[in-house]
């Protein structure tokens, strides 16, 4: 457990059969930081996600931190593509076009990490809306 977090494996549970040998599946389950949007399938205040790897080493624990970095890489991709990366046309224009999707993507990267301190700080994206509307 870590900070109303926990984290288990359930390979065990599941019948992979159909599913590449060696697969391992973990659940993540933690309480939601306050204000969250709670989903349907938030039980209880509590949000489950699970994700599958074929890493047959590393505690659970380190397995489901390197997932959730990785996700985070995943956002800063979608964050790219929402600005502008997806608008990619001739090679001189896409090289200028690439150099200001990734100025602003390190802008709104730096101005996360300047602008939210502390460990529950909020994240956000250009899709977040904003809570003082």
């Amino acid at each position: 457990m870590n900070d109303g977090a926990w984290i288990a494996e359930i390979t065990g549970l599941l019948d992979l059969s159909s599913w590449p040998a060696g697969l391992r599946v973990i659940v993540r389950k933690e309480e939601s930081h306050p204000g969250a949007q709670l989903r349907i399938t938030d039980i209880d205040g509590l949000r489950y996600t699970a994700f599958a790897t074929n890493q047959e080493r590393g505690q659970l624990a380190d397995l489901e931190v390197r997932h959730r970095l990785r996700a985070r890489c995943e956002d800063r991709i979608r964050n790219a593509k929402d600005t502008g990366l997806q608008n990619l046309q001739s090679f001189a224009a896409n090289t200028l076009w690439c150099h200001l999707v990734m100025l602003a993507a390190e802008l709104m990267a730096w101005t996360q990490m300047l602008a939210f301190t502390g460990t529950k700080a909020p994240r956000w994206d250009e899709e977040t809306p904003d809570p003082d509307v």
